[in-house]
Order: structure tokens, then C-alpha cells, then sequence
């Protein structure tokens, strides 16, 4: 029988809202799961498809598996900054929340060390955070990751929230895989995925139609990252770090994998690149997942 993951909250402290914070614990290495841009750890790296989500297989592994809910997702706190009129939650400010959790694991576990996993816009502050910490980090993995690309960024938002609904969510589920091809993330399985999305906000059903409000500052810095002005220089990163990628994938495509691994400079004999058939962006969650739990939990466990 699986485990259910320990819940837990890390107060409100200065700047940065108060942290959901969740873990299925292991006798292993500590392993730090950071989500992307619209849904947080419970309908990510903790979202269970048959009976079993991405924390389950690292578990599996031997690993201590670590998630959170940035500042405005899911468990956590609402920023202020939200009812503004600017962008809220950046990398920056993302990447502050990433090192508070990453000490507490670190305390809990009284080790130095741990392995960080990121997605998507998460790979922006997960490398700040690792280029800022590098005592912090064994292991990097970017799945899916932001590069930069020179046009197309699009404007910077005008508040500091961004409505996401079932629309959007499923669009974004099918961008970028073949139209003869079946959808990776089954409509029956999705339905179930964004009824539960949808609750992450108590205030979802208030709009018309239903969504979720999230901060704006990941649109802020997909913006700057394709304009031509990324948000970090990636050569500060100096821990072992894994690229890995759906072939499908529209947000890390060919020619971004090869911009990011040449500015991953500082990588120790550079950053290993995978790329996986039949995979698009969110392939945590589509059929072919565990194609990507296997590249990943071998490259952790230095296979």
C-alpha cells in the first residue's frame, strides 16, 4: 500500500508567505520537487495516475522526496502582491521561497546536501537557486526548461494575478503533440486532474467560466526569457545537472536545449542532455511518464 505524503506549513516569515510543504519520506538522499507556472505539487509531482504519482517512483528509489507550493498555489499563502497592479511572484522572489524550503529539508535531514528537481518555469528560480547556493546542491534537474529565445516574449502582465481555467489547462496539455497522435493525458484522467485543479481555489467558481488564479510573475519572466533578456546567467551552476524532454515538448524545443546547455557553462563536463519520444511538456503526467521517472531516477542515482 503507498504512503500519503506528511503535510506540513512553513510560517510566514519576512517577505515570503507562508509554504505548504509536503513530503513522502525515505531512508535516501533528500530529493526537492519545484512545479512550474499554473499547478502546484499535489497535481504534479504528487498527482497519482493508477494508483501512482511521480513522488511514489522516486520514493520507490530509496529517495526523501520533497515538494512545496510556491507563494499563490495551492496550500500556500496568497501574496499581496496578487491584488496589484504589477507582476508578483518572479524567479526572484520564487527562488528565495526555494532556499528557505531547501533548509528546512536540509535541517530536518541534519545533511548538506540535496537534489533538486524542477519544471518548467520552475527551472528559472531552481537555477538561481543553485547558482546562488551551490553548497545546497548535489544534483540539478531541469525538465522541460525555459531558455532564452531572442523574440516573441509578449507584454508584461499589467496585475499581479493570471486566470487560468479548464481551457487553458487542457490546451496546454495538448500543445505541441502531433494531431494523428492521441492525447498523451487521457480527457477521462484530465477531468479528474482539473476538478481538483479547480478547487485549489475556493474562489474558482465564482467566475465565469471557472478558474484558478495564479501570480502573474511567471508570465513577467516568460516574457523577459523571449525578448532576449533571461532572467539569470546560467554559467553560475556549478552542480551536476540533467536536461530532460519530451521530444514534443514546444517550451524546450531543439534549439533551446542547445542555447541552455551551452550557457550551463559551469556544469562539471556540462549538463547531460535526454530527450524522450513521445513526450510533450507535462510529461509527468502522460502516458509515457514513466520514460521520464526512469531517466531521471537513474541519473539521481548516478547510474
Amino acid at each position: 500500500m503507498l504512503e500519503e505524503n506528511e503535510v506540513t506549513r512553513l510560517p510566514a516569515r519576512g517577505p515570503i508567505p507562508g509554504l505548504l510543504v509536503r513530503r513522502l519520506q525515505g531512508p535516501g538522499a533528500p530529493v526537492l520537487y519545484v512545479h512550474g507556472a499554473t499547478f502546484p505539487s499535489a497535481l504534479s509531482v504528487g498527482w497519482r495516475i493508477d494508483g501512482r504519482s511521480w513522488m511514489d517512483d522516486l520514493h520507490e528509489r530509496g529517495f526523501d522526496v520533497w515538494a512545496f507550493d510556491f507563494a499563490g498555489y495551492g496550500g500556500s499563502d496568497r501574496p499581496a502582491g496578487m491584488q496589484g497592479a504589477t507582476p508578483c511572484g518572479d524567479a526572484e522572489a520564487a527562488a528565495e521561497q526555494i532556499e528557505r524550503v531547501a533548509l528546512h529539508v536540509l535541517a530536518t535531514r541534519g545533511t548538506a546536501r540535496l537534489a533538486v528537481i524542477a519544471h518548467s518555469w520552475g527551472t528559472i528560480p531552481a537555477g538561481m537557486f543553485a547558482g546562488a547556493r551551490p553548497d545546497l546542491v548535489e544534483r540539478l534537474v531541469l525538465f522541460g526548461p525555459i531558455a532564452e529565445r531572442s523574440a516573441g516574449g509578449g507584454g508584461v502582465p499589467s496585475s499581479g494575478t493570471r486566470l487560468v481555467g479548464s481551457d487553458d489547462q487542457w490546451r496546454s496539455f495538448q500543445a505541441g503533440v502531433p494531431a494523428e497522435q492521441d492525447p498523451p493525458f487521457a480527457r477521462a484522467e484530465f477531468e479528474r486532474w482539473v476538478a481538483a485543479y479547480l478547487a485549489t481555489d475556493p474562489d474558482s467558481a465564482d467566475r465565469s467560466p471557472p478558474s484558478v488564479a495564479v501570480p502573474s510573475g511567471p508570465d513577467a519572466d516568460f516574457a523577459q526569457a523571449w525578448s532576449g533578456r533571461f532572467p539569470y546567467d546560467p554559467a553560475v551552476v556549478r552542480a551536476p545537472t540533467l536536461i530532460v524532454r519530451g521530444a514534443w515538448d514546444p517550451l524546450a524545443r531543439d534549439a533551446d536545449i542547445a542555447w541552455l546547455t551551452r550557457r550551463l557553462s559551469g556544469v562539471p563536463g556540462g549538463a547531460h542532455v535526454v530527450t524522450l519520444a513521445g513526450g510533450a511538456h507535462r510529461m509527468l503526467l502522460e502516458d509515457r511518464r514513466q520514460a521520464l521517472f526512469d531517466a531521471v531516477g537513474d541519473y539521481l542515482s548516478g547510474r
